[in-house]
């Protein structure tokens, strides 16, 4: 396989995970490499996401650093499986930067998901002429079509017969913005309580009255692996996404997000607030 000059998120911690389990067994990349009859060259761009790895050399590897691991083995096969092409944001390759795609991947993955919002609708339940009041007042951000036409395909993942559950924390601030205007911002508002009364969404809403609220908090996604070593912290942006996956910063967006979490509204009361905020538009 030839090197990939951009890892999708998950082919790099694919790469990263048999890394990590490489070194707590304490075998040498070049011995890995030797068992797999390849070199350290190819062996250290596999572990960086940059060269593909089969479901087979997965496997052996596992056995290589005596992986008892079942699930853990399972769910980075599964991604070994994978290939461009068979998911839908593909064929934004060459049109949507690679970290927006990611953000799509992560999503469409995660067997739960946990969003918070300071000052923005989280983009997965934007509407159009919200996402096009975001995106349109400049050419920072690429082909505005494109990105608009991406953006509203995120949603997907609710189209499921039996779709991940997916927690929204929103901060009222986010709500009261009125981008596009009066009417857009309205409208975001009225889908937003339509998006309330799907099965697997939970949104709450931090109010401004809240005085006890955390001295700093930020924008993210974190979305839950199949087992607990796969989660995944994305930091969405305009220009893409970053992410993190290293155990301590995964700890430490657990307890931020459960704080967070006490701080805010509960579902009923965030509703009210939110279709308050609406007549007000």
């Amino acid at each position: 396989m030839s090197p990939k000059d951009t890892p999708t998120v998950r082919q790099a911690r694919l790469g990263a995970e048999l890394r990590k389990m490489r070194e707590r067994a304490g075998v040498l990349a070049r011995e890995a490499a030797a068992a797999l009859g390849t070199n350290q060259a190819k062996m250290s761009m596999m572990e960086a996401g940059r060269r593909g790895v089969s479901e087979e050399r997965v496997r052996n590897l596992a056995s290589l650093y005596s992986c008892q691991d079942a699930t853990l083995i399972d769910a980075l096969c599964a991604i070994a499986r994978e290939h461009r092409g068979q998911f839908w944001w593909d064929e934004y390759r060459d049109t949507v930067p690679p970290g927006a795609l990611d953000m799509s991947e992560l999503e469409y993955h995660a067997a739960y998901t946990r969003s918070v919002e300071m000052l923005v609708i989280p983009g997965i339940f934007q509407t159009e002429d919200y996402t096009r009041a975001l995106f349109g007042p400049s050419n920072l951000f690429g082909d505005f079509e494109i990105r608009v036409e991406h953006r509203m395909k995120r949603r997907r993942i609710f189209e499921r017969t039996d779709p991940a559950p997916y927690e929204a924390i929103i901060h009222e601030a986010a709500l009261r913005m009125r981008y596009g205007g009066r009417k857009v911002a309205k409208s975001q508002l009225e889908y937003l309580l339509a998006v309330a009364d799907w099965p697997s969404v939970t949104l709450r809403v931090i109010p401004f009255s809240l005085e006890e609220i955390i001295g700093y908090a930020q924008s993210m996604v974190y979305a839950g692996g199949p087992v607990a070593q796969l989660d995944t912290v994305g930091i969405d942006t305009p220009f893409g996404g970053l992410y993190l996956d290293a155990e301590l910063q995964l700890q430490g967006y657990r307890k931020l997000i459960d704080t967070i979490t006490d701080s805010a509204l509960d579902a009923s009361r965030s509703k009210n607030l939110i279709h308050s905020i609406a007549q007000e538009m």
